[in-house]
């Protein structure tokens, strides 16, 4: 049942962003809206320029529009990590959240001064592990972190009766090295027959339809605050092998996932091909691998935490003021800020 908003609490705009595939930051802030609207909270995705709608934005998610928008004395403004600039304040006066998705990401507008990110009131910092907090907090002691894990979608991403072998991955964080990865794997006689399918550009929807289909998920992540597709493969029933990503090994303590050392692709192409060879024998892992994470990634358990840090954020101080949408910034991070091969 969801509880009808309570506007003498104030809003919680979230700053996103249209892009033209899926994203998964904006994705988890669509999440956001919905727990909090269900909870009682009037929470609104904001976007520049109505125009950038997409299609992947479910329609009943609430916006804004606008390159500007007021922000009221009791309202909470919530901002993506990129682009922060030292100084360049979104919404001078008004109480803000970075809520920053990746640690990595945190300075990548520019060097940061000694009081990052040099806005007024300073806000406060919600991240989405408990290493991207850990990394926070000793970073910029002098700004509040508070952990709002993301939650995963078991209902979605669910095991599916298939007749294939398959492996699939992503290549988006590490292009050069998933080329050669395809290479190796199609070139290993101990993978004959077996489904090779990268992912690329594709919906939710076909995600979850792939994942639910495989065997082994290889995990590409570089330079992760998390790494969800991992998440999302382990409910998938996907036994997992690869690169944690740095943020995101606390996912690689499932019972069925395998980390490997950095750019190894030698040794990823072994451990697939081993699990691979007995894949028979390990039902019993891929639905332990399901359990695990749906035990711990909960929506409950993300819907309590974004209760806590809303009330921490609401402790700071704010008013009334007119909000810049992030956008008006991007050009600061240039076109290949998330180029890591």
């Amino acid at each position: 049942m969801v509880s009808p908003p309570n506007p003498s609490q104030g809003r919680i705009v979230f700053a996103g962003f249209a892009t033209r595939h899926q994203s998964g930051g904006v994705h988890v802030m669509t999440q956001h809206v919905r727990l909090l609207r269900e909870s009682g909270h009037e929470a609104w995705l904001w976007l520049p320029d109505a125009d950038d709608r997409t299609d992947w934005i479910a329609r009943d998610v609430p916006m804004l529009f606008g390159a500007t928008i007021p922000i009221g004395a009791d309202d909470l403004l919530v901002l993506p990590e990129t682009p922060t600039i030292q100084g360049r304040d979104p919404a001078p006066g008004a109480r803000k959240v970075i809520f920053n998705q990746n640690h990595f990401y945190t300075f990548a507008a520019g060097t940061p001064a000694d009081n990052f990110p040099g806005w007024e009131p300073a806000p406060a910092l919600w991240a989405v592990s408990a290493e991207s907090r850990d990394v926070l907090a000793a970073t910029l002691p002098g700004l509040p972190v508070s952990l709002v894990p993301n939650p995963v979608d078991g209902d979605l991403f669910a095991p599916l009766q298939t007749d294939r072998l398959r492996v699939s991955w992503f290549p988006k964080k590490r292009p050069r090295e998933a080329s050669l990865l395809k290479r190796l794997l199609a070139n290993d006689p101990r993978l004959t027959g077996v489904e090779l399918v990268e992912l690329v550009q594709v919906s939710r929807a076909e995600v979850a339809a792939t994942l639910g289909s495989t065997a082994v998920f290889i995990a590409l992540g570089h330079t992760e605050s998390f790494g969800l597709p991992v998440a999302e493969a382990l409910a998938s029933g996907c036994l997992v092998v690869g690169y944690d990503g740095g943020g995101g090994h606390e996912l690689f303590e499932a019972p069925g996932a395998w980390s490997v050392p950095d750019q190894r692709p030698l040794l990823i192409r072994d451990r697939v091909a081993e699990l691979i060879h007995d894949i028979d024998d390990r039902e019993s892992l891929r639905a332990a691998n399901r359990r695990w994470v749906l035990d711990r990634y909960t929506f409950e358990r993300t819907g309590a935490a974004l209760e806590e840090a809303l009330s921490a954020a609401r402790e700071r101080p704010g008013r009334a003021s007119v909000a810049v949408h992030p956008a008006a910034w991007l050009d600061s991070l240039g076109p290949n800020f998330t180029a890591y091969a």
